[in-house]
């Protein structure tokens, strides 16, 4: 049997070769594709009673394919946006061999006709200004640990930086402005895909970022563990965390509000609108490649909502009195 009907043969191919070669996805992207392989695979051995090295291209059929994405809600639970999620990763996959192996033309059909479920768009959740400033006054700057908590935040709230682009960071993509009255202090962010965009700094952000790296080598990265290791997304998101538990009593607001690394980062987005800001440079600020993606931030905001609903309000009419009722003019009349 040739080589190109075997299953391992074209997973090696695109895990290696297109999505690293060709395509130079980032690291994150690799690993959501592999893993959707780590959860298909023994799937569809188990339902066709083979082992995972005796898969052929032909035991990914549409019905198989269905029933694992059905499997994926029911047993294990997934979220409509990861099953459509682990879809695209299959859609991505047949693809790559449609091109590459003309004999699997239709196959590669057949699969892409399996359509992705609409999910609804919940609502993003992002902090009014005084739960922001609450929660940058959290960590206790009286420690280590609290210092590098309170610029970590600083740093996201001031940069809209997703956890993992922070994690990444390091101090060779700062450029802290020695000139403080001329020049500006900006970051240079690497996000999704590899993509670059250059965010400015608040000259407070940049005071605090100094201090931290201060003495340090360009290639560490900024923000570090209590072991001096590189912090992670999960350490992020963790601290996050511990410092809206510090504050949650006394903004029950909270409570209802499920708070992460992502939510600073909306929070942002919130703020530049409501400040003024177009949604253009919104755009260009998070990174986000299309701007219907940043349009999103322009639907929550109920008090810019009420702002121009008022700019709409019909005035009421007001009715003339008749020149018989002004008791002025009846009395010049009668002067006359």
């Amino acid at each position: 049997m040739k080589n190109s009907n075997y299953l391992s043969t074209w997973i090696k191919r695109f895990l290696l070769e297109y999505l690293i070669s060709i395509r130079n996805l980032s690291k994150n992207t690799q690993q959501s594709y592999r893993d959707t392989f780590r959860l298909l695979l023994p799937f569809i051995a188990s339902k066709s009673h083979k082992s995972i090295e005796e898969l052929l291209v032909s035991d990914i059929s549409p019905n198989i394919i269905k029933k694992f994405l059905l499997d994926l809600e029911t047993n294990r639970y997934c979220s409509l946006s990861t099953r459509n999620q682990r879809l695209s990763a299959i859609h991505a996959f047949t693809k790559f061999i449609g091109l590459n192996s003309p004999e699997h033309i239709e196959w590669c059909r057949q699969i892409k006709t399996i359509p992705f479920k609409k999910a609804e768009r919940t609502l993003i959740t992002y902090l009014e200004k005084h739960e922001m400033d609450a929660l940058l006054n959290a960590p206790d700057r009286e420690t280590d640990q609290g210092r590098r908590d309170y610029v970590l935040l600083l740093f996201l709230y001031n940069t809209g930086a997703r956890a993992d682009e922070a994690a990444q960071l390091t101090i060779a993509d700062l450029n802290i402005a020695h000139a403080k009255k001329r020049d500006l202090s900006t970051v240079l962010i690497k996000g999704k895909g590899n993509k670059l965009r250059r965010c400015p700094l608040w000259q407070q952000t940049a005071n605090e970022l100094s201090a931290l790296i201060s003495g340090r080598n360009l290639h560490e990265h900024v923000f570090l563990n209590r072991c001096k290791q590189p912090l992670t997304r999960f350490g992020i998101h963790n601290m996050v965390k511990r410092c809206i538990k510090k504050i949650i009593k006394k903004l029950p607001s909270l409570e209802k509000k499920q708070v992460s690394p992502h939510t600073i980062r909306h929070t942002t987005a919130t703020h530049l609108l409501q400040a003024g800001v177009d949604i253009n440079t919104i755009r260009a600020w998070l990174g986000h490649v299309s701007i219907n993606t940043t349009n999103v931030y322009a639907e929550i905001d109920l008090n810019m909502k009420a702002r121009a609903l008022a700019c709409c309000e019909i005035a009421k009419i007001k009715t003339q009195a008749h020149w018989r009722d002004d008791k002025g003019l009846m009395r010049f009349l009668d002067s006359i």
